[in-house]
């Protein structure tokens, strides 16, 4: 994982804000080059976000709880989310999950100790039609079973 410098950082966030007049519609594109390149928005950085936006740090730290796909804690270099919509339940979304915990030896909301896999839910990946479905990374995949979801995993282990 990248180490955080906070020099760094901080010229990093003005420069980013610099291409959006330092506007506070570089909010969500900033939070989320932080979160791709550090995997997660630690304090320091949404700090340096609202200085640099000339915004408050609650709006920060607000727009960051809102959206699950941001973090303020370090999570995994892969993260697994499953859907646990009505939906997904219904299409069998328990075996999934319990295959999925058994294959990586986590469960939902854990990440392993090397930081390489983070397990979380999803409130919807808007795939109710192909359910059950999961997110790896940026990847969607639908239409799952217990062995098709260990299969994909053993492809990042």
């Amino acid at each position: 994982m990248l180490v955080l410098e906070k020099n760094n950082l901080t010229e990093e966030i003005e420069l980013f804000a610099s291409q959006y007049d330092f506007h506070r519609t570089a909010l969500m594109p900033l939070l989320e080059y932080i979160q791709e390149k550090y995997h997660h928005i630690p304090d320091f950085a949404q700090q340096e976000v609202a200085r640099v936006l000339d915004i408050h740090p609650v709006e920060v730290y607000g727009v960051i709880s809102f959206y699950s796909f941001l973090n303020d804690q370090p999570k995994g270099r892969n993260i697994v989310r499953l859907c646990r919509t009505i939906i997904c339940d219904m299409a069998g979304k328990c075996q999934i999950e319990q295959a999925i915990e058994r294959e990586l030896g986590l469960k939902f909301g854990e990440t392993s100790k090397d930081q390489k896999i983070t397990l979380e839910f999803t409130n919807c990946l808007g795939m109710c039609d192909q359910g059950p479905a999961m997110i790896v990374n940026d990847r969607v995949y639908t239409k799952l079973d217990p062995e098709k979801a260990c299969a994909i995993l053993k492809e990042i282990k």
